[in-house]
């Protein structure tokens, strides 16, 4: 099997509940668990107070005029996003932001190319692989759905079966489409789920494995690599699967709940915990390296882009790594120096990296020099929006969502 591409599962997560109360709704209260110093000092945000670092190398400096490029075009979309790395793609010539309605619209010149009503759950992860992009099915029939990106002509649908509600896929392979799903009970409550394949040429199930009491459908981030289905949950669950199976080859606590996606790499599954970025290997779950940033800092989402493990930290300090071995690149202060937000999704183009805030203030998509993590320029839309920006490309252009404002910005 070819290497699997991820998601995120569930849309009840820590950051969908702080940006909505950034947003203005009022909540009456959050548990302990969402708020805190840490929130502030996984964000980089407002009141946090990170330790004085090193100065950034000479190289490693933004330009001297820091200017962002005009957008070729922006677009007022159906997006409904809630700050998911899955929920903006560009492929075959169009860029996909999940809404409803689903539609895709021209990469080089932002003319709508097709809209689905009811195409996918408005939030819902965006799944390429193989050449079609993979929905859970906005019209809640119990189906996942596949669709031709480039003209959006449904090309496959299959159904878990009646006494499953809403199978949400999680990953999937050149083989599988990989699914969790409620198991409901005869009043139509449901206290278990279940985890399966999808044969993505026929649609039958080729396995269904029931998940322990107590687990959730929610906040399940998964990748496929190899003969391994990897995912974490909120429940503080590291777990690998044999993907042809479906058996459980191991699983194990993490000592931080992962809220965001990890990366896979090789024989290695890479995981953000807190103050510390650990490796496991895949056959075993044993731990391979370990790399530590500073006290009362915390490590954000990882992007694994041509070769090289890109991550910021909550005191606004950059990192390349070598994922194989863990071993720093290097380290920029840029952000820091800047009192810029700290990117949580990077995308590469040539020798620059762009890097997709959470928050809005002092964020949006910078642009780095992808040799020293020098940051070269913001670009902002001004708009306040309280949305987490999005950022996808096709390799010609860089694509930016906010809210439901699509922008192209030269890459």
């Amino acid at each position: 099997m070819s290497k699997g591409l991820g998601t995120t599962v569930g849309r009840s997560s820590r950051r969908r509940i702080l940006r909505l109360a950034g947003g203005g709704i009022t909540m009456a209260a959050l548990g302990a668990g969402l708020t805190g110093c840490e929130d502030e000092l996984a964000t980089g945000g407002e009141g946090s107070t990170p330790p004085p670092r090193s100065a950034s190398p000479e190289d490693g400096k933004a330009p001297a005029d820091g200017k962002a490029p005009e957008p070729l075009w922006t677009k007022s979309t159906s997006a409904q996003t809630y700050g998911d790395n899955d929920e903006l793609v560009a492929v075959d010539g169009v860029v996909i932001a999940s809404g409803d309605p689903l539609a895709a619209f021209d990469g080089a010149t932002g003319e709508e190319r097709w809209s689905l009503p009811d195409g996918a759950v408005p939030g819902a992860p965006l799944l390429l692989g193989d050449g079609t992009l993979y929905l859970e099915s906005g019209k809640y029939d119990g189906s996942v759905a596949g669709y031709v990106p480039g003209s959006g002509k449904e090309a496959w649908r299959s159904r878990l079966g009646k006494e499953y509600r809403q199978p949400r896929p999680v990953a999937v392979d050149a083989e599988q489409v990989y699914v969790i799903a409620e198991i409901l009970e005869a009043d139509g409550s449901s206290h278990t789920n279940v985890i399966a394949a999808l044969n993505s040429g026929t649609g039958k199930v080729a396995w269904k494995e029931q998940r322990d009491l107590g687990t959730q459908q929610n906040g399940i981030h998964a990748a496929v690599q190899g003969r391994y289905l990897v995912y974490t949950d909120f429940k503080n669950n590291l777990t690998v699967r044999d993907t042809a199976t479906g058996k459980q080859v191991w699983t194990q606590k993490t000592t931080k709940t992962s809220y965001g996606p990890f990366v896979v790499h090789q024989d290695l599954v890479i995981v953000p915990q807190g103050q510390r970025l650990q490796a496991f290997a895949l056959s075993d779950g044993s731990e391979k390296w370990s790399v530590r940033t500073e006290e009362f800092t915390g490590f954000r989402e990882p992007s694994l882009l041509e070769d090289v493990l890109y991550i910021a930290d909550s005191a606004r300090t950059l990192w390349a790594v070598e994922p194989g071995t863990g071993k720093k690149i290097w380290q920029s202060t840029a952000l820091k120096d800047a009192s810029a937000q700290v990117p949580r999704q990077f995308v590469k183009v040539g020798g620059t990296l762009y890097g997709a805030t959470d928050l809005d203030k002092q964020g949006g998509i910078h642009a780095f020099d992808a040799k020293t993590g020098g940051l070269r320029w913001t670009f902002n839309d001004k708009s306040g929006d309280y949305h987490s920006w999005l950022v996808a490309t096709d390799g010609k252009r860089v694509y930016a969502l906010h809210g439901k404002k699509l922008h192209a910005l030269p890459a």
